[in-house]
């Protein structure tokens, strides 16, 4: 998987996702990063500067369509019709499934926005997915391009030493939240192990674990709940937990 970032601060990309999971896919060749800076492909005469004022008026500066344009035929080069990502709170909202979607490119383009926003002109030339990372406005492009990053790179085969982490988090399958985790000591601060996990008994841990995924997410994001494919199982422990508004059964 490569990622390329259009970016007027390569440095706070290049930090970030050179460490911990990522760094090490990084290092083993699983993921690349090419962070490309924007002003370096200013116009000569304009030493670096790629704002404007906005025509039409109104407040702050506006980023320029020429040298985003030039910025990314640099980053571009040599790609097949790369899906370009624009970072705005106007576009489609990230989630798993749209992670999922994306870690099945090779090659996926980052463009990170600053000021009041970049030239409609090349977005409408290079732009082919607008992404949101929630509704609220952040100073740049860079830490939702980040969070997307990340989210990607874990579903990219190889990046997670254990591949079954990636099919068990929340937001998989069919949506559900992830059930509890817990590990040693036994006791802590007076609170004990669910005895369940404890058995040994694989099948009852997993039917417990399964549980405990339906009874979260009723209680901490219903909105969830209609996406679930439920078994008898699941029907016979939501009915016993008294989950029937939450769970089509």
């Amino acid at each position: 998987m490569n990622f390329h970032v259009l970016t007027l601060f390569p440095e706070m990309i290049e930090a970030a996702f050179t460490t911990s999971i990522t760094g090490r896919a990084m290092a083993s060749g699983l993921l690349n990063l090419n962070a490309v800076n924007i002003r370096d492909y200013a116009e000569e005469k304009r030493k670096g500067r790629i704002d404007d004022y906005s025509y039409g008026g109104g407040a702050g500066m506006i980023m320029q369509a020429e040298p985003v344009y030039r910025a990314f035929c640099a980053a571009a080069a040599g790609l097949e019709n790369p899906r370009v990502l624009f970072m705005t709170p106007q576009g489609r909202t990230f989630d798993q499934h749209f992670a999922a979607e994306l870690a099945q490119e090779k090659d996926l383009v980052f463009l990170c926005g600053h000021y009041e926003g970049i030239d409609q002109r090349v977005l409408d030339e290079i732009v082919t997915d607008e992404v949101s990372i929630g509704d609220y406005v952040l100073t740049g492009g860079e830490l939702p391009a980040l969070v997307m990053m990340d989210a990607i790179a874990r579903l990219v085969p190889g990046v997670l030493s254990n591949e079954d982490s990636a099919q068990t988090e929340s937001f998989m399958g069919d949506g559900l939240l992830e059930y509890p985790q817990y590990s040693r000591p036994e006791e802590w601060h007076g609170k004990q192990v669910p005895p369940i996990l404890l058995s040994g008994d694989h099948g009852k841990v997993d039917r417990w674990r399964r549980e405990q995924s339906l009874l979260r997410t009723a209680q901490r994001r219903p909105d969830l709940c209609g996406g679930a494919v439920l078994d008898k199982k699941d029907r016979k422990f939501i009915r016993e937990a008294g989950l029937e508004e939450y769970y089509d059964i």
